[in-house]
């Protein structure tokens, strides 16, 4: 019975919303040629309307009633439409049978699509790793890999276990970890995590977590506990399905009882058929979808705006998401009496023209945009991994980076230039020490920046009774910063990725229902395990968005705040949609029990309650609300 019962679900299933759509109209086109009496035919044309629709209904029910007991709303409608063909009352049948695959319609229009996001994760994993055997290096696979195994990684390479550097300095990029954009220095001694990349320089390191242990694997084993663990939203008519059907059967079997007229019974069972309660939700879902579209936004989960409305807080992630993700060059000081701050500019944009560091980068990208002129050419140039670059600039040598290449190059950093670069460094900006010919000339400061409108974005959403917090993987002096410019008072900083899942399931557990709102591949798993994910669709990983129930596509997240408006502006439709449809229902059952009501003119009277349901839903789709309530 089991098996014939998947067999009659895949082939329900199969052909998709388009057999659907045609499916429903040549139905619309058959009940309207029946109640006009269009085509003269031996059979009522309201029969292709019960075939079409209402057999798949009558299916359904016996699969759900056989292999699970499970009472839904399509076993009443299924009991409506076999009374109403015994009694002879076709059309009725066939409007109900119709409505009801339209309402199943938008609903699955509004259901998840398939995502790839754990796909992807695997993927990130190396197939292969240089294991050093008797000094000779030999490629392996990866999960081959020993504890206490020697490993070569070469620039470019995505590291394939968790392992401690034994020799060698590097920049390893831990986006995938942590979140950070910016590459982090490593040298003998550091531990490094498996699926981070390696930048720069060549290295060798022990295995010291391998297979399922090492940090890629947990990834995406994070993953895929927090899919698991998250509940889908029932529809309001299938959690009433039981209480519904008993009341309907009662009340036709007491009216008939008493009445002796078995019309009055089935006029009952047409009118008690929840239509409209099957309408009222994924009609207000697809007309809110259809207007958080035009706000940039595409909702990948149907229920995600019922879920939604009813945060209380609301996760930020840092980079990418309430700031650039790209560092600027903040402020420029010099040392030197002889050097002003703008030759110093020049000097470090020089010598970091042809460095493929991020900060480099970024220095050469500020100084052109201050600045028209061309950078000047460096000469002999040469990157230092995990330290920064050297190279000649007009005839001069030039060193750029940390306190450990001036050290390494015996240059002297006076106690006063430490305070001051220290004072930029609580602020959690990075700070490149240039020297000049062996002489420290002073140090630039580079820091992300906040978006524009993050601040007013945080505002309006406090305003709406939704608290941010700030969960990111940067350390915890660029984090307070950050909080303290955008009033976000609760702030986790040196967050991986199993500490913002575990931060999410506490609040979950003190009942409270969260929003996670981030872009890069470390956050996937936070965005699972959320009431609601909302991914960077623009900047952020496309494992982050597979992860998510919606995407903000322009990465313009000033919008969010009416997003969130919006799914309590459809939830207060959905609540009038279903309180208009069970006033309507009660009204139509009492004049139906007392004969006033025959098959037909109820169904076409309950029919009125979907009509009103469909256009109070559209009226969802040029709502905006206040922009002075916003503060936008």
């Amino acid at each position: 019975m089991k098996k014939l019962a998947e067999k009659l679900e895949y082939l329900l299933g199969k052909g998709g919303t388009k057999k659907d759509i045609i499916l429903l109209i040549i139905s619309g086109i058959a009940l309207i040629a029946s109640i006009f009496n269009l085509i003269p035919l031996p059979f009522n044309m309201a029969w292709i309307a019960i075939i079409l629709c209402g057999i798949p209904i009558i299916i359904e029910a016996v699969i759900g009633l056989v292999t699970a007991f499970d009472i839904r709303a399509d076993v009443l409608v299924s009991i409506a439409l076999i009374a109403s063909v015994c009694i002879g009352q076709d059309f009725a049948a066939g409007e109900v049978a119709f409505i009801m695959q339209f309402g199943a319609l938008l609903e699955d229009l509004t259901v998840s699509r398939a995502r790839a996001g754990i796909e992807k994760l695997v993927h990130l994993t190396p197939h292969t790793a240089r294991v050093l055997v008797d000094g000779k290096e030999e490629i392996v696979p990866s999960e081959k890999v020993k504890i206490n195994d020697i490993i070569r990684v070469f620039p470019g390479e995505t590291i394939p276990v968790d392992g401690i550097i034994l020799s060698g300095q590097t920049s390893i990029n831990q986006a995938v970890m942590t979140g950070e954009s910016l590459p982090v220095d490593k040298t003998v001694g550091d531990n490094v995590s498996s699926g981070t990349a390696n930048q720069f320089g060549a290295f060798e390191m022990k295995a010291v977590k391998v297979g399922e242990d090492s940090s890629i694997q947990r990834m995406i084993r994070l993953v895929q506990f927090a899919d698991a663990g998250k509940a889908k939203i029932v529809g309001i008519a299938d959690r009433w399905a039981t209480w519904i059907v008993v009341i309907a059967l009662t009340a036709a079997g007491l009216t008939w009882f008493i009445s002796g007229e078995i019309i009055r019974a089935v006029t009952i069972l047409v009118v008690f058929c929840p239509c409209s309660l099957v309408l009222a939700t994924p009609t207000a879902i697809m007309a809110a979808i259809g207007n958080v579209t035009k706000h940039g936004f595409l909702v990948r989960e149907g229920d995600a705006l019922e879920r939604l409305a009813s945060v209380s807080k609301i996760a930020f992630d840092k980079t990418g998401t309430l700031t650039y993700g790209t560092p600027q060059v903040l402020e420029i000081k010099s040392i030197s009496s002889d050097i002003s701050a703008d030759e110093l500019y020049l000097y470090a944009a020089a010598a970091e023209s042809l460095s493929e560091h991020p900060l480099g980068k970024a220095v050469v990208s500020c100084y052109k945009k201050k600045f028209s002129d061309s950078v000047s050419t460096a000469e002999h140039f040469r990157m230092i991994p995990g330290r920064g670059v050297e190279a000649s600039v007009n005839e001069k040598e030039i060193l750029a980076g940390n306190v450990e290449l001036m050290k390494e190059s015996d240059v002297s950093i006076a106690s006063s230039v430490i305070v001051q670069s220290e004072d930029f460094l609580k602020q959690g900006c990075t700070v490149i020490y240039i020297a000049v010919d062996k002489v420290l000339t002073g140090f630039l400061s580079l820091s992300d920046t906040i978006r524009m409108e993050s601040s007013k974005m945080i505002d309006s959403l406090s305003a709406l009774g939704v608290q941010p917090v700030l969960l990111t993987g940067d350390h915890e002096n660029a984090s307070n910063t950050i909080a303290n410019q955008l009033h976000i008072e609760e702030v986790h900083a040196n967050c991986l990725p199993e500490d913002k899942l575990n931060w999410i399931s506490a609040y979950q557990k003190k009942k409270q229902e969260v929003c996670m709102i981030g872009d890069g591949i470390n956050d996937a798993p936070a965005l699972k395990m959320a009431n609601v994910g909302i991914a960077m669709g623009g900047v952020g990983s496309d494992i982050a968005v597979d992860a998510a129930d919606i995407a903000l596509v322009d990465d313009e997240v000033k919008e969010l705040p009416h997003l969130l408006a919006l799914s309590k502006r459809m939830m207060f439709t959905i609540k009038c949609n279903l309180t208009f449809s069970m006033t309507l229902n009660f009204i139509a059952i009492t004049l139906a029990i007392t004969g006033i009501l025959n098959p037909v003119v109820g169904a076409l009277v309950h029919n009125a309650g979907s009509v009103f349901v469909i256009i109070n839903s559209a009226l969802l789709l040029k709502w905006k609300k206040k922009e002075q309530l916003l503060g936008l």
